[in-house]
């Protein structure tokens, strides 16, 4: 995550100075002027919305694989998975620039939440999708990792001013791991498309195949990772 969300670094930790969110508050909430909304963002702002670009065009990606007519050709899935990554990059830049500029905003912030969980939650799950976690069981597993994704980012909007700080007023760990990490899960689809891993050839296989439980053992990773996500005795300290 980035600088407002849990990764490593941090102006929603810092808090922004007050009059540059009054100015800011006062452009979203003005009545009068073309383009208020855009001249009210911050670099920082601009920086992440290429965060959310980058999973937005990650999941078109993995829509674009799903109706090919060739399942073996993965230039698509490659291509959705890639863009996961470089969606992290932005989410990093947008905090060092933010620290550079020293300017930091609540609508920042909530940017931030918004685009990691496209690229980070939608994004891996759509990936899965794509591949050939399909089944009934398969998409609730799926769902319930990126309803973590989407817990875990709302609960560190809501505490992050009470976790403990050091001096330089960062919070000193993440509770539950951060969304971004969800990039180790593209990092093994892409393995699995190397290895032309798909569809019915997934690891592992298929269980319960016929009834009404059949499920992709490997949907269990998804499951897991968001049940890292939200726990709370979980703490990983802050580089």
């Amino acid at each position: 995550m980035s600088r407002r969300n849990g990764a490593p670094q941090g102006p929603k930790d810092d808090a922004p100075p007050p009059t540059d969110q009054n100015k800011q508050a006062r452009l979203l909430s003005s009545e009068a002027g073309h383009f208020s909304l855009i001249r009210a963002l911050h670099m920082a702002d601009f920086i992440t919305e290429m965060n959310g670009f980058c999973g937005v065009m990650s999941i078109f990606s993995s829509l674009r694989y799903c109706i090919q007519d060739d399942p073996t050709n993965y230039t698509n899935a490659y291509l959705a998975l890639s863009l996961i990554p470089l969606g992290m990059f932005f989410d990093l830049m947008d905090g060092k620039v933010a620290r550079w500029r020293k300017k930091a905003s609540l609508m920042g912030q909530e940017l931030d939440s918004l685009a990691d969980l496209i690229s980070f939650g939608v994004a891996p799950a759509s990936a899965a999708f794509a591949l050939g976690l399909r089944t009934p069981l398969d998409h609730l597993l799926l769902t319930f990792f990126v309803l973590c994704g989407l817990t875990r980012l709302a609960r560190f909007n809501v505490t992050v001013a009470m976790l403990p700080k050091d001096a330089t007023g960062k919070s000193k760990y993440f509770e539950g791991t951060p969304i971004p990490t969800s990039i180790g899960l593209a990092s093994i689809m892409a393995f699995w498309a190397y290895n032309g891993w798909t569809h019915t050839n997934l690891p592992l296989g298929v269980w319960l195949k016929g009834t009404a439980l059949e499920v992709h053992p490997v949907a269990l990773m998804f499951c897991l990772h968001g049940c890292l996500m939200v726990s709370k005795t979980i703490h990983i300290p802050k580089p």
